[in-house]
């Protein structure tokens, strides 16, 4: 046979040679040339698929005519010519169906292969989807596979590592089969070096894993929906009117008046269901979602070196064979160890360009995935029926706390306006601003900083009013009510959705382990097995069989997690820390600042320092936040593989709560500061606290640390959801996007008969992102949730904000889930999971913070002391005098007393501060004041109150809105009476059918009773017959 000779063969069913023998393989292969040594070389024909060879391979000169005559090729070269020049991509719709353009492709895998150094030609396309291929006895070779090679020749070089990923390809792909699903492989594409292996799920198999997986179904059964009547029957029709133009213009979207009553999938109770159209039954979602549980669960647990026998075998060859003695390997696992390099549903088409199809895709790419619908309602139901559940559920939940964020944005704005309508009327700034009252301020700082005019902060009190007045407390009091009532809200939603899901009595069960579980175990099962060895090396065998089994029950215990869980513990300590660490740097950095720039001689430079020093600390703070949040989410992400969680569930779960603790420190540990800390501990003139022994702690300003409190969290705020949320999220996937398309630009100049080609609709998604779930999409948004409610009582402008970043949120995720993801597998869920119990606890934790911020970072407090207890005529006039200190210029420490003293034009004795001390006059000067004592008991009392108050009011919201809505919780009863008289009926009329048969069979057997006794020993086997039905209910 000559060099450029390939013969298309057909292989003896009992032929077992080469190094498969024996291996679960299906397929075909184009076989390799020294083929010809193997016994019986007649034409070749399986599966009664043939796939072409690509243009692309040069060394074909001959194929057997035989083969081309089996394949359903005319000798006429005018035939031939006539059916290579059809596009087969055009009938399976670029790759949205098998090459038969019949069957759908419910999941793609993706591989990458390399070209055999011993002249093998590698498939190019291979049909796993003829009933015979899965009748086929696993023993029997896949042919073209591989051939051995005789005992005189030499071994060629071969890459084991490559060589058994393909091994464990093919078994698994085999097992797949033997499953029951159909598959085509494809190494023909435009990307080269990647393979895709296509997966459909025919009938049989749909209807037996939708029963395993009990998934409710619609029935033939439909009833009518209870409608509102009277006076709400006609709020509704205006509400509808109104509301109208922003709605969706998709079916799923519209009012329903009538419901298909659902059950779960029963193949012996088919007939319940409307199997008229089966090719749409199962929708592409659950039809992904049942392949993937296919995928899940199949595993392959052998591969072509699993003996380990041969010379030159590596080190990581033998660790393989050994965890492939007990290990059992999933798409999770396979996936992890590299075997495939992708794994992914397929999307339903093209979402923008000319004569596209319409499909769902394209739908929400319209009506939800554009910045020009901001305004609409989002398509939920349809994106459940695209996405699944759980996403489904998430961008619900997304509008649903958008859309309470408005009544929030309302009133903050008006409180806001009533600050700034006030803020002329407002007596302690008024004083403040007041020329006339000569107030001298002690220094900021030693030495350098001088004497001040309390006027000179005027504009910071005026400004503080804007966020420091009563309406201040009236708002907080409303965002904890606010927020019992959105968590209500979403509760009722939630129900909603489930009831229109028909995911009612649905229960998660539990999962299966995660690859890296799995390893762990095996390896912790394998050292037990090896000290039991070393042990007991004269054993019988019995006793090492019932060694084996109890090894195979093997799981981790905490002694195993033991030194993860103290990992986790160090490094989150270690983390916190850091964060710490890194706000006091920034402190030392601001009152460093604020002492160089004091040093300034212009009167514009000194009066601005304290604007310049915060601005330009809370610009470190926020890239700081910024570059930690992506180390502290890659921390949490190592910690938890670490640990080994069982489930994917507790994996998320366990990620979850770490990276939200670490993100938590990190974004508002710089705000606590401000809020709590700051000037709290300053000391007093004369007797100041040091760090260092050289940098004196800063302190307030006269209005109070609200308002730095308010610039810190607004531009901590808004640069995280500016930068992180949206610049993030719009430049890095497109950054991506570019760098693959630069990539494949220079691959396609390689060839540009490839790059003419249109490319399938795999290959489109395989250039996609990998969706890599919805943590990082709820943290932001949890993380702004604790924006909006934790220190809403210094800057009610936040829900504001937030309203506007999350109008922008939910289009920005839609597009980035509909055009720049891969299309995600279909995962059901009833609920939000953890993130509810994480909501929960910040609306618990704002209501305190709120009253901490209220009584100790406000001046509300001591001015309701002073207005009830010190005025003199029931007025605010005096108040700023009342704060204020005395503090006797001569008292002040050698070395810390300004450099000039006579800055303000005048020899200053006494110099004022604020906090409430005894004067230099007083028998015991200095000293903390009964005026100290009680305001603090006030603000303590204001706490307590607060809290108990408003918690109350939030459990009382909680309890007077019931979890399910009456109309919902109606519907669920009725469903449930519906299907007991749907069954009831089922079985009167198996009763009735039987009572008939009955009837019949005693009449026939009158009839035959009734024959001549000649008759009837003539015709015995007709008389057997009569007592004898065949019985099909």
């Amino acid at each position: 046979m000559e060099k450029d000779e390939i013969h298309l063969r057909r292989l003896p069913a009992a032929a077992p040679w080469g190094p498969h023998a024996g291996s679960e393989f299906h397929g075909v292969d184009f076989l390799p040339e020294d083929l010809n040594e193997a016994p019986e070389e007649t034409g070749m024909r399986v599966n009664k698929k043939y796939s072409c060879l690509p243009a692309e391979e040069k060394g074909i000169h001959i194929i057997n005519i035989r083969a081309i005559e089996d394949i359903g090729y005319d000798q006429h070269e005018s035939t031939l010519l006539n059916s290579l020049s059809k596009n087969p991509d055009a009938d399976c719709k670029y790759g949205l169906y098998f090459r038969d353009g019949k069957r759908k492709v419910d999941y793609i895998l993706v591989y990458h292969y390399k070209k055999s150094s011993a002249g093998r030609t590698l498939t190019r396309r291979v049909h796993h989807n003829d009933s015979s291929a899965r009748s086929t006895k696993q023993d029997q070779p896949l042919p073209g596979k591989g051939v051995q090679l005789e005992m005189g020749e030499s071994e060629p070089h071969v890459d084991y590592h490559e060589d058994d990923k393909r091994f464990r390809r093919e078994e698994y792909e085999g097992n797949l089969v033997e499953a029951g699903l159909e598959l085509e492989r494809d190494e023909d594409t435009k990307i080269h070096g990647i393979g895709f292996v296509k997966i459909h799920a025919p009938w049989n198999v749909l209807c037996r894993e939708a029963e395993f997986l009990k998934l409710k179904m619609p029935t033939k059964k439909m009833y009518q929906i209870n409608q509102t009547h009277g006076l709400l029957k006609k709020i509704n029709s205006v509400i509808q009117k109104i509301t109208e133009p922003i709605q969706p213009k998709v079916a799923e979207h519209k009012p329903q008046t009538v419901k298909r009553l659902s059950y779960p999938f029963s193949r012996e109770k088919q007939h319940l269901f409307d199997l008229s159209d089966r090719d749409s039954f199962f929708d592409s979602k659950t039809r992904s979602t049942i392949v993937y549980e296919i995928l899940k669960r199949t595993t392959c647990t052998k591969a072509k070196y699993s003996m380990g026998k041969g010379e030159g075998r590596k080190k990581e060859t033998t660790l393989l064979n050994k965890r492939r003695k007990c290990g059992k390997y999933g798409i999770t696992s396979l996936l992890a160890n590299g075997v495939y390099s992708a794994a992914y549903p397929l999307h339903d088409g093209d979402y923008e360009g000319e004569n596209v199809e319409p499909n769902d895709r394209k739908l929400l790419c319209e009506e939800w995935a554009s910045y020009g619908v901001f305004y609409k309602y989002q398509p939920i139901d349809l994106v459940r029926k695209y996405f699944g559940e759980k996403i489904g559920l998430y961008f619900a939940w997304l509008g649903v706390y958008t859309q309470m964020l408005i009544p929030a944005s309302i009133v903050g704005i008006i409180v806001f306006l009533y600050g700034c309508a006030t803020v002329d009327e407002n007596i302690p700034s008024m004083e403040m601003c007041d020329q006339r009252n000569n107030i001298t301020m002690c220094p900021l700082c030693d030495r350098t900083c001088s004497y001040w005019k309390m006027s000179s902060a005027c504009a910071t009190a005026r400004a503080s009013h804007l966020f420091d007045n009563p309406a201040t407390v009236f708002f907080s009091v409303f965002m904890a009510l606010w927020a019992a009532t959105f968590m209500e809200h979403w509760k009722r939603k939630q129900m909603r959705l489930n009831y229109r899901w028909d995911l009612t009595g649905f229960e998660e069960e539990e999962d299966h382990p995660r690859a890296e579980y799995e390893a762990k175990v095996l390896e912790k099962s394998l050292r037990k097995e090896h000290k039991h060895k070393e042990k007991h090396r004269y054993f019988p065998e019995e006793t090492a069989n019932k060694w084996r089994q109890r090894t195979d029950k093997e799981k981790l215990t905490w002694k195993d997690r033991f030194p993860a869980y103290l990992t986790n513990f160090v490094g989150i300590i270690f983390m916190v820390g850091l964060t710490f660490a890194i706000v006091f740097g920034v402190i030392i950095y601001r009152i460093s600042t604020a002492a160089a720039l004091a040093i300034s001689s212009t009167p514009s430079g000194r009066s601005s320092v304290r604007v310049t020093v915060t601005a330009t600390a809370v610009i470190i703070n926020l890239v700081v936040i910024i570059i930690l949040d992506e180390v502290y989410g890659c921390i949490a992400r190592w910690l938890t593989q670490i640990e080994v969680p069982k489930t994917d569930k507790n994996f998320e779960e366990r990620l979850i709560f770490k990276a939200f603790l670490l993100k938590f420190v990190n974004a508002y540990t710089p705000i606590f500061y401000v809020a709590f800390f700051k000037g709290r501990f300053v000391g007093r003139p004369g007797d100041y606290v040091y760090i260092f022994h050289s940098f004196r702690m800063e302190e307030c300003a006269p209005g109070g640390c609200l308002m730095e409190l308010c610039i810190q969290l607004s531009i901590i705020m808004l640069g995280k959801q500016l930068i992180q949320n949206n610049l993030f999220e719009i430049g890095i996937p497109k950054m991506k996007k570019f760098i693959r398309y630069m990539k494949l630009k220079r691959r396609r100049s390689l060839d540009h008969e490839e790059h003419m080609k249109k490319k399938q609709r795999y290959e489109v998604d395989y250039n996609l992102e990998p969706f890599a779930g919805l943590t990082p999409e709820y943290m932001e948004m949890i993380i702004q949730f604790g924006f909006v409610t934790l220190f809403v009582a210094s800057f009610p402008l936040a829900p504001l904000f937030a309203l506007l970043n999350n109008i922008i949120e939910i289009r920005l995720d839609a597009k980035k889930f509909v055009t720049e993801l891969r299309r995600p597998v279909a995962v059901r869920a009833k609920d939000i999971g953890i993130w509810y119990n994480i909501l929960r606890g910040i609306g618990k934790l704002a209501v305190i913070i709120n009253a901490f911020v209220i009584s100790f970072t406000s001046d509300f407090i001591p001015r309701l002391v002073y207005l009830y207890m010190y005025s003199e005529n029931g007025t605010m006039h005096g108040f700023v005098n009342h704060t204020l200190s005395s503090f006797n210029v001569s008292d002040f420490q050698a070395g810390t007393a300004p450099n000039d003293p006579m800055d303000l034009g005048y020899e200053v004795q006494i110099c004022r501060y604020k906090d409430y001390r005894e004067p230099p006059w007083s028998e015991n000067k200095y000293d903390i004041s009964k005026d100290f004592w009680a305001v603090l008991a006030a603000r303590l009392a204001f706490v307590i109150v607060f809290q108990n108050l408003v918690m109350f009011m939030s459990d009382f919201v909680d309890w007077i809105i019931p979890d399910i809505p009456k109309d919902i919780s109606q519907q669920i009863h009725k469903e449930k009476v519906l299907m007991v008289e749907v069954f009831m009926r089922e079985e009167q009329g198996k009763l009735q059918m039987l009572e008939t048969w009955k009837d019949k069979d005693k009449k026939k057997g009158e009839n035959c009773n009734n024959h001549s006794p000649r008759l009837s020993r003539s015709h015995s086997g007709s008389l057997s017959s009569c007592h004898s039905y065949p019985l099909d209910v």
